[in-house]
């Protein structure tokens, strides 16, 4: 993605200057919004509510009623400087050039943006009409992400580079552009964004996310490295931060300077707790820098959107698709237990935690031999932290198809004794299985009599086990395999440690990356 930043001239006569607000919404520690307020001219802040987009297929109404709330309290604090929020509904072209119309030359802030294949396309027209109307665009870095970086081995130091640097104040006022025609922002109930099951999403906007925050650092992160891979405790003391980064109602740098400070706070305490929750705030800081990692993966080669990152996978599903296998996956009820209640859980509450979502998407490859991108944007829409960099790349890894990392095939029946052993999380979800004892909760077909309203089994797990180790293996032996593998490290690869060379046994040690 190659659309630069630009440095800020001086103006010779008044220019408006737009602040285009994308996933980057809040005030705070917001560069393009804080050049553009130093600038001493009139200031637009824009949002752009583009139809198109809302008919993606990895986009839903979920993620519209977040960023609703995160919209309402953006446009409050904006108003709370004399100003307002700019509303446009239609393609980001055709409202730019509407307001080039109403308000003569201007100047366009954002931050840099790492989405999905639609955005950089969208991006990218914005650069050409810019560049036809001579429109300054001025784009700021987003986050660890750093564009055009010439070798993934200076990544590390630049992401912290960035994360050290001082956080940009809120304005504390703004010189209001001239007033233009309002356009209201659309209802959470409005057809543009699709289907109307919802759920119960996470609330959206600053101050919620500042209110998560405080909670987390808190209190809630005490346990958080205990209870991280287990479903329905791991709601209260993961992070729940991660839409909230999503849609830049909170800032990365911001909240790794929180977390810098709580630590600070816990300095020179030797007691057990302290000692503990050290632990664990300093786990979540890794975890923050890994997610910045992965979003740089997309950054420099958005292919991997729908390329495997190593092309002997290409072909390997996709003419095995198995449309049954597929809906019985989406809809929870595939007659593996923690599978089912995971999915159902997801469905209504657009969250549940790594492991969870790692196992669904391990089930979908390996045992239904679903195409990672059939299944992914599927699970896009479901997820309320929807970030393309970390879906896709996290597809890819846990599907197998990127020829460095671990093959990690979950056996779901070891997974639900090992974090729901009292199959409480599964009967929460899947009622059909109320009455079962524990016993059998976690593999009702070895009943006498199994219920009756539950589906059995879709697939025997050796047996898909077998077929997968065995498809997979051959590409790993095939010629050239590991000559291509490392590129794929050397141009998107951690440096925290070597690629593997071969595929590992199924429970191999994993990196978790649930913030």
């Amino acid at each position: 993605m190659t659309l630069g930043h630009k440095v800020i001239q001086s103006m010779r006569t008044p220019r408006t200057q737009i602040v285009w607000f994308k996933r980057d919404l809040r005030l705070a520690d917001h560069a393009p919004l804080d050049a553009a307020v130093r600038s001493g001219q009139p200031v637009l802040p824009l949002f752009i509510v583009e139809p198109h987009y809302w008919r993606l297929p990895d986009v839903s109404r979920r993620h519209w009623h977040f960023l609703h709330d995160c919209l309402t309290g953006l446009r409050g604090e904006i108003s709370a400087l004399g100003a307002d929020l700019t509303i446009r509904t239609g393609a980001a072209v055709s409202a730019l050039e509407d307001l080039r119309q109403r308000l003569g030359a201007f100047d366009l802030h954002s931050h840099e943006e790492t989405g999905n294949s639609w955005t950089f396309s969208r991006d990218v027209e914005v650069a050409g009409w810019c560049r036809a109307h001579g429109v300054e665009w001025h784009e700021y870095p987003s986050h660890g992400v750093v564009r055009r970086l010439k070798t993934r081995d200076a990544w590390s130091k630049l992401r912290d580079a960035r994360m050290a640097a001082p956080l940009i104040a809120a304005p504390v006022h703004m010189l209001s552009a001239p007033a233009i025609t309002a356009e209201g922002l659309p209802q959470k109930n409005h057809p543009m964004f699709g289907a109307s099951s919802v759920g119960s999403p996470q609330q959206g906007g600053r101050a919620e996310g500042v209110k998560v925050l405080d909670s987390f650092l808190g209190e809630r992160s005490r346990k958080y490295m205990q209870t991280i891979s287990k479903p329905g405790i791991s709601a209260r003391h993961c992070s729940r931060l991660s839409a909230h980064i999503a849609y830049g109602t909170l800032s990365v740098k911001e909240i790794e300077k929180a977390t810098k400070a709580k630590l600070a706070s816990l300095a020179g305490i030797g007691d057990a707790d302290a000692v503990s929750h050290r632990r664990n705030l300093s786990a979540f800081l890794s975890r923050l820098a890994w997610r910045c990692h992965f979003v740089q993966k997309l950054e420099q080669q958005p292919e991997i959107e729908t390329r495997c990152m190593h092309p002997a996978f290409e072909g390997m599903r996709e003419p095995y698709h198995n449309e049954a296998f597929f809906e019985a996956w989406k809809q929870g009820r595939t007659g593996y237990p923690l599978v089912d209640a995971s999915m159902r859980s997801l469905r209504e509450n657009g969250w549940i935690n790594f492991r969870m979502r790692a196992m669904l998407v391990s089930f979908a490859s390996y045992h239904l031999w679903l195409d990672w991108r059939v299944t992914a944007p599927f699970l896009a829409q479901l997820f309320t932290d929807y970030e393309p960099g970390i879906h896709y790349s996290q597809f890819q890894m846990q599907s197998g198809v990127t020829g460095i990392n671990a093959i990690r095939m979950y056996a779901p029946v070891k997974q639900s004794r090992d974090h729901d052993p009292e199959g409480r999380f599964i009967r929460r979800y899947v009622p059909e299985l109320q009455n079962v004892s524990p016993q059998w909760i976690h593999e009702p077909w070895r009943m006498g009599e199994p219920p009756v309203d539950y589906p059995p089994r879709i697939v025997e797990h050796e047996t898909a086990m077998k077929h997968a180790r065995a498809e997979i293996g051959k590409r790993w032996k095939s010629d050239a395999f590991r000559d291509t593998a490392k590129g794929v490290a050397q141009k998107l690869g951690s440096r925290a440690k070597q690629p593997s060379r071969k595929p590992r046994k199924p429970g191999s040690r994993q990196l978790e990356m649930e913030i």
